[in-house]
């Protein structure tokens, strides 16, 4: 299963568009797909939901709400339970070395799954490898949106060699793991297919195994996380039915059993019962007396004798 979590929603997104962006996605094979909602600082009390809540359709992928909030000062509350409350996802977009080094290692993970930067800006610091490796153990995943490179303007340079050198940097010190790559695409446009997007990161210095499971394998741990966390129990165990469901199902193995065993002894007994007629057919042919009473003759017997009678010779009963 291929998966998107970055697709960008605004309240000004028309649904023709939003529906025409999710039916190419579908075409392009994803599976699974995130309508992404930057929520700017401040955080207000009441945390509404505005991604609207798309059901199942055999013409689109499964849709995820997230919700994204940039970060510079760690220190604010950011209401960061609320917000995972009201969102499938949450990924937070550091903006300064200190709200990097705490999204990666103090900030409670409980509350968001993604560490998404936007690559084309200029950081005055570096990816420092044991930081990064910390949130990576922690069960953070960084985010590579290739929209942000795809969809930067032909003559602004600048953005486009930040963003070369700021994944450089990132595989670099995450050696290719703990990644997630996303479209952040604005519009059908933008999106690219999973083949074209693991040659883009070939390209980029992640291989090629990374580059699939970043599409596959790390975006469904975030998902399968995320969804442990909001129905499960505490986070940890996740019970998929009662138990009503397990009577049923023991209820279900039991009869299935109770006929397996009825169709077996039934098939021992007809053979049991062939075998008795063939013994009382030998018998009746070999003329047996069973309580002193003969046997009747067969055909074949009656047969013998009476060739046996022509030619003179004296019969055996």
């Amino acid at each position: 299963m291929l998966y998107d979590l970055n697709i960008p929603w605004s309240p000004t997104t028309s649904p023709q568009d939003l529906d025409r962006t999710l039916s190419f996605a579908h075409h392009l094979g994803y599976s699974v797909v995130a309508l992404n909602h930057t929520l700017p600082p401040p955080i207000p009390a009441s945390i509404p939901n505005p991604l609207p809540l798309l059901p199942p359709s055999p013409g689109r992928p499964t849709v995820l709400r997230r919700a994204t909030i940039p970060i510079s000062d760690p220190s604010t509350n950011h209401r960061l339970p609320q917000v995972a409350a009201a969102y499938d996802l949450v990924a937070l977009r550091p903006t300064t070395e200190r709200a990097f080094l705490a999204a990666c290692t103090s900030l409670s993970s409980d509350n968001f799954a993604l560490i998404s930067l936007d690559l084309t800006a200029f950081y005055p610091f570096h990816f420092p490898p044991r930081t990064c490796m910390a949130a990576v153990s922690r069960g953070l995943r960084f985010e590579i949106c290739y929209g942000q490179f795809l969809g930067a303007k032909k003559d602004d340079s600048r953005a486009r060699s930040n963003f070369l050198s700021n994944v450089a940097g990132l595989i670099r010190a995450t050696k290719g793991r703990g990644l997630v790559v996303s479209s952040e695409a604005g519009s059908a446009l933008g999106l690219r297919g999973p083949a074209d997007v693991v040659n883009l990161l070939a390209v980029w210095g992640l291989g090629t195994e990374r580059g699939k499971a970043a599409m596959t394998e790390n975006a469904r741990g975030v998902v399968v996380n995320e969804g442990i966390r909001r129905r499960g129990f505490r986070g940890v165990v996740d019970v998929l039915g009662g138990a009503e469901g397990e009577e049923e199902r023991e209820k279900t193995e039991v009869e299935g059993a109770g006929k397996k065993e009825k169709g077996k002894g039934k098939q021992k007994g007809q053979g049991k019962d062939k075998g008795q007629q063939q013994g009382q057919k030998r018998r009746s042919e070999e003329g047996e007396v069973a309580g002193g009473v003969e046997a009747p003759v067969s055909k074949r017997q009656a047969k013998k004798m009476k060739l046996a009678a022509q030619k003179g010779k004296p019969t055996e009963a």
